[in-house]
């Protein structure tokens, strides 16, 4: 149905799947912010912390887990309670919204990371992990939100065909 504001009927609702340009231009805006951040106030920053790549690596893993037990609970698999779609909704919101994170945080990270390791200094080379595992834990995160996204689908049911073989036979 097509929303016409005109003869009253509202719009169905509708989620897309996640964009993956959306993901690049805010992975890439943020690489830019990044660079810029530390290109003016580096010798002011403590060294980079491990805890953002530890609770994005923990987020991810959670996330892939979720995906699966979904994924499971949607095909009904045996032995797989039903999913309440209340919740499925809520795990979809969930995925879209790390998705985005996941990109801008490996954006930052990536442009962090190309920064540190055009900078000479020691504290710039002791920085080069943290950073580094930052990015493999937002990329991460990335994966496991878009396959729970993708595990909240509905699988597509064959459409039904109303042939001869499904009905018994008749004798005249």
């Amino acid at each position: 149905m097509s929303a016409n504001p005109q003869d009253g009927r509202r719009p169905d609702p509708s989620l897309r799947p996640t964009s993956i340009s959306v993901l690049v231009v805010a992975g890439l805006a943020a690489a830019a912010a990044g660079w810029l951040l530390l290109s003016f106030s580096y010798s002011r920053l403590p060294s980079l912390p491990w805890t953002p790549a530890l609770v994005l690596a923990v987020l991810a893993v959670a996330e892939a887990m979720l995906a699966q037990n979904t994924a499971a609970r949607i095909q009904r698999k045996p032995g797989a309670p039903p999913v309440e779609p209340l919740a499925v909704a809520r795990y979809v919101a969930l995925a879209k919204a790390s998705a985005l994170v996941g990109a801008i945080f490996a954006g930052f990270s990536a442009g962090l990371l190309t920064w540190l390791l055009l900078e000479p200094t020691k504290a710039a080379r002791d920085d080069i992990p943290a950073t580094a595992g930052g990015l493999v834990a937002a990329l991460a995160l990335i994966g496991a939100a878009l396959w729970l996204e993708r595990s909240c689908r509905v699988p597509e049911q064959p459409d039904r065909q109303d042939d001869d073989s499904d009905r018994p036979s008749e004798r005249r």
